[in-house]
């Protein structure tokens, strides 16, 4: 089902953007962010009232970094990038942190 969107214009009609559209957006906003290593699972679910559109984001983190700063930092990102992007408001980003990666070395030593 197809987002749609209304703004005051001269012109007359509706912006819609796909499902793919606001999913890559906020896949790759929130990938940016150093520390996140990866969507877990499917990764994001989406709910759209009005022009107000509510995000919550499943990821995985590298081993050591402070998540509650990478949490922060993946919402502001994703706010920001979805609201420059499309004329939707954000309400709410729920990170959730769903693992942590460990790189080869760590993965040897932690077994």
């Amino acid at each position: 089902m197809p987002f749609k969107s209304r703004f005051n214009s001269n012109f007359t009609g509706d912006v819609t953007y796909g499902h793919n559209v606001l999913m890559s957006i906020v896949s790759l906003a929130a990938q940016e962010i150093k520390g996140v290593v990866g969507l877990q699972g499917k990764g994001i679910r989406t709910e759209t009232i009005a022009n107000t559109i509510n995000v919550d984001v499943f990821i995985n983190v590298e081993i050591g970094v402070k998540c509650s700063d990478v949490a922060f930092r993946v919402q502001e990102n994703i706010k920001r990038s979805v609201e420059t992007m499309t004329s939707f408001k954000v309400g709410v980003v729920n990170v959730n942190i769903m693992g942590i990666s460990f790189d080869d070395k760590n993965e040897k030593y932690g077994n």
